[in-house]
């Protein structure tokens, strides 16, 4: 584990203290659905699907009566768009079975919907409701062992090492390293030289 992990810490708060999630939305029904959608895709690439994809279906009912092909068509420009428009009506249909048309906004509850795992659900609880709690996506993790935060297998195991570091602001943390990977320590061709954590990095990766 890095030992200026405190100094990681203030640095991301201080440089993204005004940090927000990129996808569109206006309710916790549209927040889950642009984030289901942002698995393996760029939230850019999600923002153009959504308005279409809200104008048919703007709520969880009409989701949930969705006719499939229709739905894949509308989404079709995003990764993995079929199992994505499966998981979307089946997710809709066990909120109107299960939760009574609500979506639900608790870890273990929104992680029994079709499509939605651990990282998913507290994106969702991150940036609804603010808790403080962690969610590891390919920036995160990336970014996690490039500065020797986790040398954790899988985004699951990386989410308990970094929760367990940092322990507080973990929501701001999120939504810090995300900006950081997307834009600084980028997957390929990190921009090192602009890098305010280049001095606690030893990365093989490090381009400087």
């Amino acid at each position: 584990m890095n030992l200026y992990y405190k100094e990681i810490k203030k640095e991301i708060l201080k440089h993204y203290k005004d940090a927000k999630c990129e996808l569109n939305y206006k309710n916790e029904y549209e927040l889950l659905v642009a984030v289901m959608l942002s698995a393996q895709c760029t939230d850019k690439r999600v923002n153009l699907i959504t308005p279409s994809l809200f104008n048919n279906y703007p709520d969880i009912k009409s989701l949930a009566n969705a006719k499939l092909s229709f739905l894949k068509e509308i989404i079709q420009s995003c990764n993995f768009y079929n199992n994505k428009a499966i998981n979307l009506i089946a997710m809709a249909k066990c909120v109107m079975d299960n939760f009574n048309g609500r979506i639900p906004l608790n870890q273990k509850d929104l992680m029994s919907l079709s499509g939605v795992g651990q990282k998913t659900a507290n994106v969702v609880l991150i940036e609804f409701l603010n808790l403080n709690v962690m969610a590891v996506d390919t920036h995160i993790f990336r970014v996690s062992h490039r500065l020797d935060l986790s040398s954790a297998k899988n985004p699951t195991e990386c989410e308990k090492d970094l929760s367990e570091i940092f322990k507080t602001k973990l929501n701001k943390l999120h939504l810090g390293f995300v900006l950081f990977g997307r834009y600084i320590c980028k997957a390929k061709k990190p921009d090192c030289k602009s890098c305010f954590l280049a001095s606690y990095c030893k990365s093989n990766d490090k381009n400087i």
